[in-house]
């Protein structure tokens, strides 16, 4: 169970990355029903700052003897380097020892690496850093055409936002969809599920920019049951069809079609975890119309059929 959560800072750290870490674990959510996690922020001395990348000092609360005992460590984005701290290399080797759950934002997974704890494992970076990483360590796998990695207690995100998707990624693995949900919801971000370890996500399906578009995803993700043509929601948006179809490429980054598609494969993940419904229930509740076509359009999503995601992920519900 994901309880304690440990984001181990050092010179260099990145302001965004480690506010993205902030956002899904170190926030008081119990009122909508999400968990609390014991967040702890640690860095090589207690009370003593650290200097981020944009020239402002964050002061960490603890100690790294505080991530000992974590569920979760965390490394953020830092400044790529020729060396890092002994001791903030030490705390990472000391996790993967006692088997915690290790995650890396963006560069952080150079610290990873040079502490030893991810040799010949599936990674991912920021794909401006891939080169420089398999330079450095050889032996890695690296995929830098991901958000992220899911390689079971090590997961690896890509650059800077992509830490979001792994975070989520992370908790809906532990603690399941609504959980997730509920911390994506906040944060106004769409939350990225995939269909377990070693299945990578290949892109996020973006939110729209306007609030008069953002109104109208949230009317189709509430009737993805219904057979929604580009027609009928261009009506509804009160445009011609050609308009529509370009305004939701340009608000979303991508058609209404594979839009839809993206949501119906999520709304199936949550059926499928929490329901006991059969396949061709889950198919029309989602706008599949089949069972045949949901799982043409789970495994093209996900990587597995919706049978071996659903076996795999009912004990998180």
């Amino acid at each position: 169970m994901l309880r304690t959560v440990a984001a181990v800072v050092s010179d260099g750290l990145a302001p965004f990355e480690f506010g993205v870490v902030c956002e899904v674990f170190g926030l008081d959510r119990t009122h909508d029903g999400v968990p609390r996690f014991d967040f702890r922020v640690c860095g090589p001395v207690a009370g003593e700052a650290v200097r981020t990348s944009v020239g402002a000092g964050l002061v960490p609360e603890h100690g790294l003897d505080a991530a000992d005992d974590a569920d979760l460590v965390v490394v953020p984005a830092i400044r790529i380097g020729s060396r890092y701290p002994e001791p903030v290399l030490d705390a990472v080797r000391r996790a993967s020892a006692r088997g915690a759950t290790l995650l890396s934002v963006c560069s952080g997974v150079f610290v990873l690496a040079a502490a030893g704890v991810i040799e010949g494992r599936r990674v991912t970076t920021h794909w401006m850093h891939a080169a420089e990483l398999q330079r450095r360590h050889p032996s890695l796998d690296i995929d830098p055409d991901v958000l992220f990695v899911d390689d079971g207690d090590v997961i690896t995100s890509a650059g800077t936002a992509a830490g979001i998707d792994a975070c989520l990624h992370l908790v809906r693995r532990e603690l399941g969809s609504r959980v997730a949900n509920v911390i994506a919801r906040r944060m106004v971000v769409p939350p990225q599920r995939d269909g377990g370890q070693r299945q990578f996500v290949q892109r996020p399906v973006p939110a729209a920019e306007e609030d008069s578009f953002a109104e109208l995803l949230d009317w189709m993700t509430e009737h993805l049951d219904e057979p929604l043509t580009v027609r009928d929601l261009a009506r509804r948006a009160h445009t011609s069809e050609r308009t529509f179809a370009r305004t939701f490429v340009a608000q979303t980054g991508t058609t209404p079609l594979a839009w839809l598609t993206a949501q119906r494969v999520a709304h199936a993940q949550t059926l499928l975890e929490e329901t006991r419904l059969d396949l061709e229930e889950v198919a029309r509740r989602c706008g599949f119309g089949s069972a045949a076509l949901l799982r043409h359009h789970f495994r093209r999503a996900v990587g597995v059929t919706p049978t071996e995601f659903r076996t795999t992920f009912r004990h998180a519900a």
